[in-house]
């Protein structure tokens, strides 16, 4: 694309005073559309603390979903109950977080371990090297961590272990529930995206992220050529005419 024609981009996200995340121009008011019309969730496997640096167009979500599905947000504030609900569910079907992060320092190697990092005392992540993370380290990880109630993934930089009943789309269905939708709309691109993807009545995924180069799909899928930006876009034009059909 010549640089004349490039999209105007709105900063969404600043960091250490520095710009990091962007909309178009065209996202931002199809965004703040959809907002207007829908109960519209963002819905994050950031941290609280990092979602707070995201400042979306539009009215202020009522709910959001932070930390694959461990922290529900009302009106800002974490949910207690909710918190409880998800407390007792890992305490039931998984390994303690300790047990998982000390297994994580303990095999991984200093020489493509960078950072190692727990998220909101509920999953555990290291950023490493990908040329130098030996060939079926992580399928060991994920071997050992499945018969203690936890799923591995790799994506991009970053090696996730998170409890198995940790999901973003047990914290969509409560949100369903409080507000009594009878029609589920996701988006997303990320293997921690799928379960979400999976249990909206419709989902959309980019041509771009780790769904897309593995090839994920499920029935009520819309798989899109677009990436980047155009992705972004066209999935807001599409949720917007599936949540108002004419």
């Amino acid at each position: 694309m010549p640089d004349a024609d490039a999209p105007r981009l709105l900063c969404v996200e600043v960091y250490e005073s520095k710009p990091l995340s962007y909309l178009t121009e065209t996202a931002a008011s199809l965004l703040a559309e959809l907002a207007r019309r829908t109960v519209f969730v963002p819905t994050t496997t950031r941290t609280r603390e990092q979602y707070g640096r995201i400042h979306l167009p539009g009215p202020a979500p009522r709910y959001a979903i932070c930390a694959n599905g461990g922290h529900l947000l009302v009106d800002g504030v974490s949910d207690p109950e909710w918190q409880r609900q998800v407390a007792d569910r890992l305490a039931a079907a998984c390994a303690p977080l300790a047990e998982i992060r000390a297994h994580l320092v303990r095999t991984a190697d200093d020489s493509w371990l960078l950072k190692e990092r727990v998220a909101e005392d509920l999953f555990a992540y290291l950023v490493v090297d990908r040329a130098l993370l030996p060939d079926g380290w992580v399928k060991e990880l994920a071997e050992w961590a499945e018969g203690r109630g936890w799923t591995v993934s790799l994506q991009g930089r970053k090696i996730y272990a998170v409890p198995r009943p940790l999901t973003k789309s047990a914290a969509m269905r409560e949100v369903a529930r409080r507000t009594g939708a009878d029609l589920t709309l996701a988006a997303g691109d990320s293997l921690l995206d799928a379960d979400l993807l999976q249990a909206a009545d419709r989902s959309w995924r980019p041509g771009h992220g780790e769904l897309a180069d593995t090839g994920w799909t499920a029935p009520h899928l819309t798989a899109l050529d677009e990436r980047g930006a155009a992705a972004g876009e066209e999935i807001l034009r599409q949720l917007l005419s599936a949540a108002s059909p004419e």
